[in-house]
């Protein structure tokens, strides 16, 4: 196969103690499953020397140098739902909210609006519905409706074991606020449950924190689940079974609701059929 050198890429004190892996996908627009390929396919070179360890922590100063196809184009941001003041986008897995490369950044291009910004956050492997304020009015305003609890969220999970209960709500404090998760099952196999969720809070990674502590981890999450899952099939999931289906809230300029609904991605349903659920 044919494979282009790319130019050194020298990694910033702000880059210091990254893996290979992140950093190939922040800068060359990456998802970290081509970021890995990559690296996997012993054509990225440290500071010359050749590295095929996907974790190799990188410092200031180093000089990475992947030899690689051409990095395809930036993903194209779907718009779910738009109106005067918000967007509501399909976030891509593999992708940061904001920040390089991020989709805030991808759609403040794509739509030609350089003052939009993310209202909320998904993490990097989280898919689906992502707020987007089209500006620093509306973006504050909508912040204000999050701060009230007045924005319901609905996410879809895959989680480790069988979950017992049909219906049940987590009440644990994370990073010492309250949390608050009610969770329903849809289905469930000896290995692997399909859940739905709704979020009354939203604190920094809430979902995954509130199943890893009844013993659910979200399957492929790599903080807070197993380091390695007993099912072969489970290790080889390359990203969190966690997608944002659906956001709703009142419309802070008028009496409409606001609603936005995400289908599950197709890599969600691969794994649904995998795991027979």
């Amino acid at each position: 196969m044919h494979t282009q050198s790319i130019a050194d890429l020298v990694v910033t004190r702000a880059e210091d103690g990254q893996t290979l892996q992140d950093f190939l996908a922040a800068r060359l627009r990456l998802s970290r499953r081509g970021a890995k390929q990559a690296i996997d396919s012993r054509n990225v070179w440290v500071n010359r020397r050749r590295v095929w360890m996907a974790h190799h922590l990188l410092r200031a100063g180093d000089h990475v140098q992947p030899h690689t196809q051409s990095a395809p184009p930036p993903p194209r941001i779907r718009i779910l739902a738009e109106g005067a003041h918000y967007l509501f986008v399909d976030k891509p897995a593999g992708l940061m909210t904001v920040g390089t490369g991020s989709v805030e950044e991808l759609l403040r291009s794509q739509q030609h609006a350089p003052e939009m910004r993310a209202v909320h956050r998904l993490d990097r492997d989280t898919s689906g519905c992502l707020m987007v304020a089209r500006t620093p009015d509306d973006f504050n305003a909508a912040v204000s409706q999050f701060k009230m609890r007045r924005v319901g969220k609905t996410y879809h999970a895959v989680v480790h074991g069988r979950v017992a209960l049909r219906s049940s709500t987590i009440n644990a404090d994370v990073d010492g606020e309250r949390a608050v998760t009610r969770m329903r099952l849809l289905r469930a196999r000896e290995e692997a449950s399909f859940l739905v969720l709704r979020i009354e809070t939203g604190r920094t990674h809430q979902i995954r924190q509130h199943l890893a502590s009844i013993r659910h981890p979200v399957v492929g999450d790599s903080q807070y689940g197993p380091k390695r899952a007993p099912d072969p099939l489970l290790q080889s999931i390359p990203r969190q079974m966690l997608h944002s289906s659906e956001i709703e809230m009142q419309d802070p300029f008028g009496n409409e609701r606001l609603k936005a609904h995400s289908p599950l991605p197709a890599d969600f349903r691969r794994v649904l059929k995998m795991l027979d659920l």
